[in-house]
């Protein structure tokens, strides 16, 4: 037979052990690369909110053109856009975001101290220079009439002045003011012909020309990804020398703990080729399970052995047993035929009858050791016991009362059988059969005024083929089977047969079985 991968438990174990630290393991590092990348992100957020808000306070205290101070332009490019998104102003490397060139203005913004929109020659000025670089947007400059990146046209100004001149929406910060709503994006933007990925932070601001302006300034995300791509190759490299450690430990590990297992399997083997079922399997010095394991095996070879000795001790016997009256048999049947006047036929009977009563005595042990189970139907003892007991010289009989028990009939009037049999034997002129309830079990107590069994004997009688010394004539018929045939159906039944002295002297064997409820049936 071909041996399937796997088979053993060694490999499964150590299969199934790299299989669960292996998805932890990924699990793990998955939420490290995660939180660590978020929380790069994360203070890359807070450095370009911090650019951005550096440059938008300056634009709200009223500081621009060339006296705006900006931040590192490598590490926080800064763009300054109108309401219509185009650059009003950006630190001096920048020259693309997110693709898109960024055309940077002759002249920075310079917003009017005052509180009133640029007008005159500085509005010329600012015409003259939108139309240089976006000649589709001079007419908006000229409708605006001036300003830095104004928001609404003269008419709107106009309609919705409030006699100031001015329109302002509601979602726009107040005049000096920064917005605190700041919006986050990723992008990359080019500085000095580099491009690289940033976090880019976007808020609002109204200068104090009443102008509102959107400043985005970005963080590098180099840190961010330097540190997210030595965490992958630091998993991506430790990772498979983990598991193969994991897979080696266990596999290590599992074979020295099933190395008893085997010490037991190779006994046991040993042992069915050998047929010695004297020999056991070795048990670790271990507390642990495979040492339970060998103390069991170890239990069932004694139990077994045991069996196999009692049934061969059992075969011999009933060879024995049967030997004697057949030879006996013979040999009158023998002396016979040679001389029929001294044929001794009422000798020949007993022996053919105690044949009779072995062989069904044999077959019955047979039965109950193959497991046969007693039915469920309610038998009386009482009245069984006084149908057993009809015919018989010297037997008393005495019921308390209805009591039943459930079993098979025909196995427990055996038992009262074999009982009033053995008492009858060694009884000298009276027997007495005591039915009664006791609790939740029914008794029956067969006694006798015989000599009695000496108290070192009480459990031996019980065996197969014992009989005792004054027990073993021929004359007396027994064969040394009807007392274990007794308890082992009085087992089978749930109850129990003990011997003890009677009070007035002799044997007293007590049958105990549990009552069926309600008494009789």
């Amino acid at each position: 037979m071909r041996r399937r991968p796997f088979a053993s438990v060694r490999a499964r174990a150590t299969l199934a052990a790299t299989c669960v630290v292996a998805v932890a393991l990924l699990a793990a590092g998955t939420a490290l690369v995660l939180s660590l990348r978020a929380n790069l992100v994360g203070q890359a957020d807070t450095q370009a909110e911090s650019a951005a808000r550096r440059v938008a306070s300056q634009l709200a205290a009223g500081i621009g053109g060339d006296r705006l101070d900006w931040p590192d332009e490598e590490d926080h490019p800064v763009r300054v856009e109108d309401e219509r998104g185009r650059t009003v102003a950006a630190s001096e490397g920048l020259r693309a975001v997110d693709g898109g060139p960024v055309r940077h203005p002759r002249t920075s913004p310079a917003p009017a101290p005052t509180g009133r929109a640029t007008s005159g020659r500085a509005s010329e000025d600012s015409a003259d220079r939108e139309e240089s670089d976006d000649r589709d947007d001079r007419d908006d400059s000229e409708d605006r009439g001036g300003g830095h990146g104004g928001r609404h046209g003269g008419e709107d100004r106009d309609e919705g002045s409030g006699g100031d001149g001015k329109d302002h929406d509601d979602d726009d910060p107040a005049v000096g003011e920064i917005s605190d709503d700041v919006t986050f994006t990723a992008g990359t933007a080019t500085v000095d012909d580099e491009t690289h990925d940033y976090r880019f932070a976007a808020l609002e601001v109204t200068t104090p020309a009443d102008v509102t302006l959107t400043v985005r300034a970005g963080a590098p995300l180099a840190a961010e990804h330097a540190a997210v791509n030595t965490a992958l190759t630091t998993l991506s490299v430790g990772l498979p020398l983990l598991l193969l450690t994991v897979a080696g430990v266990t596999w290590l590990v599992t074979r020295r703990a099933l190395r008893p297992v085997e010490g037991i399997r190779a006994e046991m083997a040993a042992i069915t080729a050998s047929e010695d079922l004297a020999r056991r399997v070795p048990v670790p010095a271990t507390r642990d399970e495979v040492a339970r394991l060998a103390r069991t095996t170890n239990q069932t070879l004694a139990a077994l052995e045991k069996s196999v000795e009692r049934q061969r001790r059992f075969v011999a016997d009933a060879s024995h047993e049967l030997r004697s009256p057949l030879a006996s048999l013979r040999t009158q049947l023998e002396v016979g035929a040679a001389h029929p006047d001294l044929l001794d036929v009422d000798g020949a009977v007993e022996d053919t009858v105690r044949l009779q009563h072995l062989a069904a005595d044999l077959l019955l042990l047979a039965r109950l050791d193959a497991g046969e189970r007693p039915g469920e139907a309610l038998v009386p003892l009482d009245a069984l016991a006084r149908e057993v007991a009809r015919g018989r010289e010297h037997v008393v009989v005495e019921c308390a009362g209805e009591v039943a028990v459930a079993g098979s009939r025909g196995q427990l009037a055996r038992v009262l059988a074999n009982l009033l049999d053995n008492a009858g034997r060694h009884a000298h002129r009276r027997i007495t059969v005591s039915v009664r309830r006791e609790g939740e079990q029914a008794v029956v107590a067969v006694g006798d005024d015989g000599p009695g069994i000496p108290a070192e004997q009480r459990e031996r009688v019980f065996e197969r083929f014992v009989r005792l010394d004054d027990a073993r004539a021929r004359d007396d018929g027994g064969t040394g089977l009807g007392l274990a045939i007794a308890r082992d159906i009085a087992r089978r039944h749930g109850g129990t047969l003990t011997a003890a002295e009677a009070p007035g002297g002799g044997a007293l064997l007590t049958l105990r079985l549990p009552a069926a409820p309600g008494g009789r049936a």
